[in-house]
């Protein structure tokens, strides 16, 4: 079976599979074209139907129901393939956000691609970048690691395997493992990391909160509530040490050619000359000789 799927290998016969995104709180955070997409399918995929059906209850959206979630998705997405291939539209949602995201539904689309199926993305709320764009963390490049492992072992090893990594992180957690969690990011990343806590984002409760890891955890332990409901931590990646990560010969070449060139061109000359990054050269110089 192919890995990959041209559009050419869309069968126009078969109904879509539309990927739904849905409010990760505030009710009003929906799309109309989320809204008209799922008041014309024939089926809803949803991962908890009862939750699901508070959701389309509000906007008045009456569709058969068809659970899928992490414990039968491997078999269910054969049925549901089964029904696109007779014509039927299908939308898939979450609980909340966007369908995919550290919840069920890549098993549906795999399956559904290598059959030939159209998939057709309807975005809107996700938890993750709506917390990244308000952090005032680096959101120009940032990794998306979802839940951590449960067990403290894993846990760490995992951490320990980020320790060093320069951007941004993402990270999803629960409000019963959050200070355990935090506790090992404290023993591996050290006090001074910078995390931003958001927690409840567009319910009444949002919390978005910034502090070095000892601090913050200093302040969640002053009052319980700052741990309840749904949390999703934005922690700072490793900050790199120009002045050590270049050679004393490259720096002082740097520094002489400043005196007769522009920076952007003396960067550029140390960078070839020794093989560092011209752009970490630029940044170095700006804050040492401009």
């Amino acid at each position: 079976m192919k890995n990959r799927q041209n559009s050419s290998e869309i069968n126009p016969d078969y109904g879509i599979l539309y990927i739904v995104a849905t409010p990760i709180g505030n009710l009003g955070d929906i799309t109309q074209r989320a809204l008209d997409t799922l008041s014309s399918v024939d089926l809803i995929a949803a991962e908890d139907t009862r939750h699901s059906g508070l959701l389309l209850s509000h906007y008045g959206i009456k569709k058969p129901f068809f659970a899928l979630h992490d414990h039968n998705e491997q078999q269910k997405a054969v049925v549901l393939v089964e029904k696109l291939a007779k014509g039927d539209n299908i939308a898939l949602i979450s609980d909340a956000g966007t369908p995919l995201i550290s919840d069920p539904g890549f098993h549906l689309v795999r399956h559904c691609r290598q059959a030939g199926v159209k998939v057709v993305p309807i975005p809107g709320a996700c938890a993750a970048i709506t917390a990244l764009c308000a952090s005032g963390i680096a959101s120009d490049r940032f990794c998306f690691e979802g839940f951590l492992p449960a067990k403290t072992k894993a846990r760490c090893d995992k951490l320990t395997e980020l320790e060093n990594e320069p951007r941004t992180l993402i990270f999803y957690e629960s409000t019963h493992r959050i200070l355990d969690t935090l506790a090992d990011m404290q023993k591996i990343f050290g006090n001074e990391r910078y995390v931003v806590m958001a927690r409840e984002i567009t319910k009444t409760w949002e919390t978005i909160y910034g502090e070095q890891l000892g601090n913050l955890i200093k302040w969640l332990n002053e009052d319980s509530n700052r741990i309840k409901g749904e949390i999703v931590l934005i922690v700072e990646g490793k900050q790199q040490n120009l002045e050590e990560a270049f050679s004393s010969q490259a720096i002082t070449l740097l520094k002489r050619l400043c005196q007769e060139l522009p920076l952007k061109k003396a960067a550029a000359i140390v960078a070839e000359t020794f093989g560092y990054k011209k752009n970490a050269l630029y940044q170095y110089g700006l804050e040492h000789f401009e």
